[in-house]
């Protein structure tokens, strides 16, 4: 649970820039558990769902 904690931490950092946030989101995604995938699919379309949509449904798909 660390680790998805810290992948939230960094989200949040660089969603000001849309390269930085997909890339991060890709990387992260490599790493973590699948479980960890599904809380942070639900918590990234509850924080930048207004802001990153395309990209999180092309993440998440």
């Amino acid at each position: 649970m660390v680790m998805l904690d810290y992948v939230k931490l960094i989200l949040q950092k660089v969603s000001f820039d849309e390269n930085l946030f997909e890339k991060e989101l890709r990387k992260n995604l490599k790493e973590l558990l699948r479980e960890d995938i599904l809380e942070l699919k639900k918590w990234c379309y509850e924080q930048f769902s207004d802001s990153h949509a395309p990209i999180l449904n092309s993440c998440f798909k």
